[in-house]
This record gives structure tokens, sequence and C-alpha cells, in this order.
């Protein structure tokens, strides 16, 4: 991904005094990595002039919603919320193979590999395992593919790609659990598209939504 042709400015979906939230493309990382390029934060920073505080993170190839603190207060409050899991967070992610069911709950025990960066899924508690839970519904398709909206329980590394994967309806793109082809940016069909939290300050209710990235199968599957 070429990070001089991103205008961070375009990608600001909200912002104030304590926070700001961006809609993060599709290939570029959340945080400085491995491959030296600069990263969401790194923009941000320079976009804002100040610090940010990471909240949370999103996979390098998926797109959709960041939020991050812009002080030590409101950083507190909102990791807070997001150990309470009281912050809500709805994602979108396109399949060709659609689940079994339309609509349904997916638990999980995840046991990540570091060494691989992955994920695995069992059925049944295992030693060093976390529970994964997520409900999702089919709500779109095209001649192709399946558009499933997926509201997250619980925050597990690759979790929503592992449980999909799991259940034979891997992400559009995701080669990593069993897509059969890759997209040509090296993105997957993986959209954090909603988040709602309480306002830091004035415990407000905010309600964040980011547009699907401007490619033809996601804006096929609008709804």
């Amino acid at each position: 991904m070429d990070i001089s042709t991103i205008k961070i400015s375009d990608a600001v979906l909200y912002k104030n005094n304590q926070v700001i939230a961006f809609n993060k493309p599709p290939s570029l990382s959340v945080q400085p990595d491995k491959t030296g390029e600069k990263s969401l934060i790194d923009l941000g920073e320079i976009y804002c002039k100040s610090k940010l505080q990471v909240l949370h993170r999103i996979d390098r190839p998926a797109s959709g919603v960041v939020l991050f603190g812009k002080t030590p207060k409101a950083t507190k409050i909102l990791n807070e919320q997001f150990q309470s899991r009281s912050i809500k967070k709805t994602y979108l992610a396109v399949v060709k193979t659609a689940p079994a069911e339309r609509e349904g709950k997916l638990v999980h025990y995840v046991t990540k590999n570091s060494k691989y960066n992955k994920s695995y899924c069992s059925l049944e508690p295992k030693k060093g395992a976390k529970e994964a839970i997520l409900s999702y519904k089919v709500v779109a398709k095209s001649d192709n593919y399946h558009l499933l909206e997926i509201e997250l329980e619980t925050g597990r590394h690759h979790q929503i790609r592992a449980q999909l994967a799991a259940i034979g309806s891997p992400i559009k793109g995701d080669v990593k659990y069993g897509a059969k082809r890759s997209n040509k940016d090296r993105s997957i069909h993986l959209h954090a598209w909603k988040l709602s939290f309480k306002h830091p300050v004035n415990n407000q209710l905010i309600e964040l939504e980011a547009p699907v990235p401007e490619e033809v199968v996601w804006q096929s599957m609008k709804y």
C-alpha cells in the first residue's frame, strides 16, 4: 500500500479534546510493525499534532473505525469501557460460502499461535484457550458473495476471521483462514462498521459508523 496516497483528514470520523476516531483504510496497520511503514497512529499524531493512545486494534488487512485517546484521563475511562465490554462493536464481513443458518451465535475457544500470527478454534475448552463469542446474521447477497453483520461479545485475536473459518465461511481475501484467493491489495473483506461508547467526560452515548471502502464488492453489498 502506498501510504503517501492516504489523506488522513478524510478518514476522521469523530474528534474532540478527549478522543479521535478514524475510518482505517485496509492494509494500513494501527500501530508500527516490522514493515517500518507509517501506521494509523503515526498519521493520526501528525494530523493531531499531539500524542495518541491506542484503545483497541483491528487487523491490518481489515478496515473500519478505530478510536484513540487524546488524554490520559479519557484513555483510562475508555479502557475500562473496553474491558467491561460496555463498548458495542459491529462488523461487516463478505464471505463466499454463507453459514448454514442465516443468523446465530458462535461460541468457540480460541488459542493464539504467536509464531504464525494465527488463532485456532475448538468447540471445547482447552488449556490456554480463551472463550470467543459473536452473533451474526446474513443481511445481503450478490451473485457470488454474502454479507454478514457481526456483533462481537468478546475481543480475541483474529476472532471473527477464525470463527467464520471454523464454520466453513472464511472471509473474502483471507487466505490465512481458508479463502481460496487473496485480494489484489492484500486486504480482506472485514470492516469495523459501528462503534458505540460513552463520552469520557459527559457520559453521553456516542455512536460512530464508518462507511465501507470504495471497492466494487463492498459497494455491491450496501444495504
